[in-house]
């Protein structure tokens, strides 16, 4: 039986996660940007169940002979749940499907290197979840009975709340102690700067050609630094907040979230994608703020680049969802953050109702505006001119709950942890009136926060 109980007090929920971070398979949805798109905070605690699919697929370490897909289309019919809260999940999966998962999906061959070895994709079922609702200012605790019974779950969860708040004050101090000792000690990119605007320019040849329309091209950086992946998350979520924002400890290899993007979301069969594309540096004067955000708004390329994707998109929902649903809600929309201002745009529609969050997952995956139009074409371009696997990087992260919504990111600006390196893919849509240099610049821009937090020096 589930138990859900809402607590009257409580501390910060990313204060909670601090306890937790060192734990194996923890996991925090972190909407760090409490603006209309990050309402809610989720942290997944007591794993029951992790599907891990890459090179074989295994349910809890033991070899499955069925497919992933087929393994979880048939694990969310067979376990349905309703939830009758305005919570996003009260009981389901938390994890991320990488690009180079998209990329098998589409057939897409891999020519190029892979830098960083981790798995094609990674979903765990949770027993336990804590949620922040940051426009209510309300911490809901959530217990199901897979690994205890409910009401010593919500206990167990009580006494996590009561130790954070005696340890704020110490891990505070904590922090501010070990900021002086970090610093980062070396970056490397997989791209000369000459290499990248030759790559962008091929890109802009296929366009001539009549290949593709848009593709969106990355490059890679590595980065050596003393700064553990959990306060590398502190910092990130104080500096760069944002409304999609991740920490993730899967043993071997961490990840660290601040995307300012969502992929999809799905709620009672409603479907919303909101692509970026488009990107202008902040000023250091409010006048400069005012300037870029108008040179971005008036951009007859990032317009153009934006509506491309926006066709891709509804295109893709358009497989999946009822005839004449799918609708353009928003168009070139200028978000703030702290380091970028992105021209965003809002599409929905709604689920068929003899198709579940899995069809729409094969029908849209991956995003339309970190691959290009059209997708599969432009996919296969991309494997050409990168220089490495994008790993995660461009994939989704994100909740699958047993009532069958969903809410994904698209996983940029983000950092991978493995072997004492961290791993930041960084990219930009390429059209026909792209100029390199500033494409080139515009990768290092969107970088920007993530680097800054790594080579801080006290």
């Amino acid at each position: 039986m589930q138990l859900i109980e809402q607590m009257e007090q409580y501390p910060p929920i990313h204060q909670i996660f601090s306890l937790l971070h060192e734990e194996k398979d923890a996991v925090f949805l972190d909407s760090s940007l409490q603006n209309h798109l990050g309402r809610y905070s989720i942290i997944g605690l007591k794993p029951y169940l992790k599907l891990v699919n890459g090179t074989s697929f295994t349910v809890n370490g033991k070899l499955s002979e069925i497919p992933f897909e087929v393994y979880v289309k048939k694990y969310l019919q067979e376990h349905k749940e309703i939830n009758q809260t305005h919570l996003p999940i009260t009981s389901g999966a938390i994890g991320y499907f990488s690009y180079d998962y998209g990329r098998k999906k589409e057939n897409v061959k891999a020519h190029c290197k892979k830098d960083v070895d981790i798995p094609d994709c990674i979903l765990i079922f949770y027993d336990h979840f804590i949620i922040e609702d940051h426009q209510e200012k309300k911490l809901w605790l959530v217990a199901n009975d897979h690994l205890q019974d409910a009401q010593s779950g919500i206990e167990e969860l009580k006494e996590l709340i009561q130790r954070s708040q005696s340890l704020v004050q110490r891990d505070t101090l904590l922090v501010k102690d070990r900021k002086s000792l970090k610093k980062a000690e070396q970056v490397t990119a997989n791209f000369e700067k000459q290499d990248y605007m030759n790559a962008v320019s091929q890109v802009m040849d296929y366009i001539v050609e009549g290949d593709i329309c848009v593709a969106n091209l990355t490059q890679q950086l590595k980065v050596k630094s003393c700064l553990s992946p959990y306060e590398m998350f502190e910092k990130l979520r104080k500096e760069n907040p944002s409304p999609f924002g991740a920490y993730c400890n899967y043993g071997d290899f961490k990840i660290v979230s601040s995307s300012p993007e969502r992929f999809l979301q799905m709620k009672k069969g409603k479907i919303v994608t909101r692509p970026i594309k488009g990107t202008r540096k902040r000023g250091a004067t409010k006048e400069e703020d005012d300037l870029m955000k108008k040179d971005l708004a008036e951009s007859k390329k990032d317009q153009s680049e934006l509506l491309m994707i926006v066709d891709l998109e509804r295109n893709d929902l358009n497989r999946v969802c009822l005839p004449g649903s799918v609708k353009v809600t928003e168009l070139f929309k200028i978000e703030s953050y702290a380091t970028v201002f992105h021209l965003v745009a809002n599409i929905e529609g709604q689920l068929r109702k003899d198709l579940t969050v899995m069809d729409l997952l094969d029908a849209t995956f991956p995003g339309g505006s970190i691959t290009g139009a059209p997708k599969v074409r432009a996919m296969e371009i991309i494997d050409e001119l990168e220089h490495s696997r994008r790993n995660i990087y461009t994939g989704s992260l994100g909740y699958l709950s047993l009532d069958g919504s969903c809410d994904f990111n698209i996983i940029i600006r983000t950092a991978l942890y493995k072997d004492q390196n961290y791993y930041l893919g960084v990219g930009g849509g390429i059209t026909c009136e792209s100029d390199p240099t500033f494409e080139y610049e515009e990768t290092l821009q969107k970088a920007k926060a993530l680097l800054q937090v790594l080579e801080e020096k006290d």
